[in-house]
């Protein structure tokens, strides 16, 4: 039994890892991690006889302290392994639980954060080493039914505005061209200035450029005519097809192409053999606006859930209060909430 840990240079040996385990998300692969320019992405591997459990983080200095902490990407990774982690004898959960905290205390690593994956049954492992927090729900259509079936589950008033906007003369289409990358690159980004959002939401056009290099990603555009009003990066692995990152043109938000969009997605994860969409859930996991607007398509929840995990309290606290941040609010770690730049 031992663990490794696979460095950013090692793509062939990241990648062999997550394609062996038995339920991974593009948000696990090689090259997702790839574009991280911020943290330094790395693959933690606990071996133990024919048993593998891949975990991979983003390594954070913590400024002006000596320490880090530890973080995983935007979206849903957590652990994955080539065995159903329900079906892992429990005693190599144990030593994983062993190793990993070894781990963690000699690399001086405060604090461990990672959205977790709603369709791998993680906590079977992450209940081992403690801080699951739930972080509400999360909206997903079955795309095994057929999609009369699926519409009928609309929201009345939803589903008559996308019928409205399928008699509309709108082109929807898939491409790659740079030119039209940099179109949707500055409509979402266009977006995000409009809807005032974090620093770290923000793209500029070499990362959509780079992430549908892949095939499992692929940028969908509607346009009115020649102009360009809606678009999504779609991602598609393990049976699952996700609208990663998606824009409506400013002058279009009020015709609402992006629940045409939404619709035709599920067509799109149909076509390529997927059994779910996962339309997500609401921001910082609560039932806001663009919940609703989610379970409007949709009734099927699942549970929503963060490992958010403290090894050493005391230095953690100390962090929080050197930036003179309230220990009660929701944002971990709290020592790098963004509003501390207010304060």
């Amino acid at each position: 039994m031992s663990y490794r840990l696979i460095n950013f240079q090692q793509s062939e040996v990241w990648t062999a890892y997550v394609r062996n385990a038995v339920n991974y998300d593009f948000y696990h692969t090689w090259h997702y991690h790839s574009l991280e320019k911020k943290a330094e992405p790395f693959l933690f591997v606990y071996e133990e006889s024919d048993v593998f459990i891949a975990l991979p983080l983003l390594k954070r200095e913590i400024e002006n302290s000596g320490l880090y902490d530890l973080t995983s990407v935007y979206g849903y990774s957590g652990p994955i392994s080539n065995r159903k982690f329900a079906d892992i004898n429990d005693q190599i959960l144990e030593n994983f639980k062993h190793f990993f905290l070894n781990f963690i205390n000699t690399g001086r690593y405060i604090c461990v954060f990672s959205r977790l994956n709603p369709f791998i049954d993680q906590k079977v492992l992450i209940e081992k080493i403690g801080g699951i927090y739930n972080n509400g729900k999360t909206v997903y259509i079955d795309l095994s039914i057929s999609i009369e079936e699926q519409r009928i589950g609309y929201e009345k008033r939803m589903g008559r505005q996308i019928r409205q906007l399928r008699r509309m003369p709108y082109i929807i289409k898939e491409s790659k061209t740079r030119d039209e990358v940099k179109l949707f690159a500055a409509m979402y980004n266009e977006n995000m200035i409009r809807l005032k959002a974090e620093k770290s939401y923000f793209f500029n056009e070499d990362y959509f450029v780079e992430l549908i290099k892949e095939d499992n990603c692929k940028l969908i555009l509607i346009y009115d005519g020649i102009k360009m009003i809606c678009g999504a990066i779609v991602m598609c692995c393990g049976g699952i097809i996700r609208n990663h990152l998606s824009a409506t043109d400013v002058d279009y938000v009020n015709q609402s192409p992006s629940k045409l969009l939404t619709d035709e997605i599920s067509i799109i994860g149909r076509k390529l053999g997927m059994k779910y969409f996962h339309l997500g859930g609401g921001l910082g996991g609560r039932e806001d606006s663009l919940f609703k607007f989610k379970s409007s398509f949709s009734n099927l929840f699942l549970e929503d859930s963060t490992w958010r995990f403290v090894s050493d309290t005391f230095v953690y606290n100390d962090l929080v209060k050197e930036r003179k941040n309230d220990l009660d609010m929701n944002y971990f770690p709290l020592y790098r909430c963004p509003e501390m730049a207010t304060k």
